[in-house]
């Protein structure tokens, strides 16, 4: 990636919706109590180091989470740490989101062509035109499994799962020829 197109990146992840830091946060909890260091932790670690919440991002929406009563506050532990963990209304509310965020997914799946069919490749565009219509037929592809993730069996997901594994392989493998090329042109 560019030095251009990668701090275009940061500074996409430093203007994330605060809604979108509060769902990753009761989806978290949801899942297990954390500290606030374990979520930016968790965060920075799930996006590939592209976006660390900041801790007057993080602290404070946990104090209003907590004042709304949908989280609740543990004693330091060894580590010193506060944990936090979902309330019954905390877990109530992370339902809530969850429906208004299918709702919402549901509603913008017929965009996601578009978004994919808008990128711009610079000079080899003409060149990658097959491979944005195949990226277009993958994430369609792709919601389609999503819709029916109710009864995906483990034999579907772990297949599915090898699929993009070894998509992800291949692709790589590119990427690193491209790399090796581009480091020996420098030489």
């Amino acid at each position: 990636m560019s030095d251009i197109a990668s701090d275009m990146l940061m500074k996409q992840a430093e203007g994330v919706p605060r809604g979108l830091l509060r769902f990753i946060v009761l989806k978290f909890l949801s899942e297990m109590p954390m500290s606030g260091a374990e979520i930016v932790n968790k965060v920075e670690n799930e996006t590939g180091g592209k976006w660390k919440p900041s801790p007057g991002s993080i602290y404070p929406l946990l104090a209003g989470l907590r004042e709304n009563g949908f989280i609740h506050e543990s004693p330091a532990f060894e580590s010193g740490m506060k944990h936090y963990s979902l309330t019954d209304s905390g877990e109530e509310f992370f339902q809530e989101q969850l429906m208004l965020g299918r709702k919402f997914m549901e509603k913008m799946e017929y965009l996601v062509p578009m978004f994919i069919g808008g990128f711009y490749f610079g000079k080899n565009e003409e060149n990658l035109l097959s491979a944005k219509e195949s990226a277009k037929r993958f994430l369609q592809t792709f919601i389609e499994l999503d819709a029916k993730k109710e009864t995906l069996t483990k034999e579907n997901i772990a297949k599915i799962a090898r699929i993009l594994d070894n998509s992800n392989m291949e692709l790589r493998k590119i990427i690193e020829q491209i790399d090796g090329e581009n480091r020996a042109s420098i030489s």
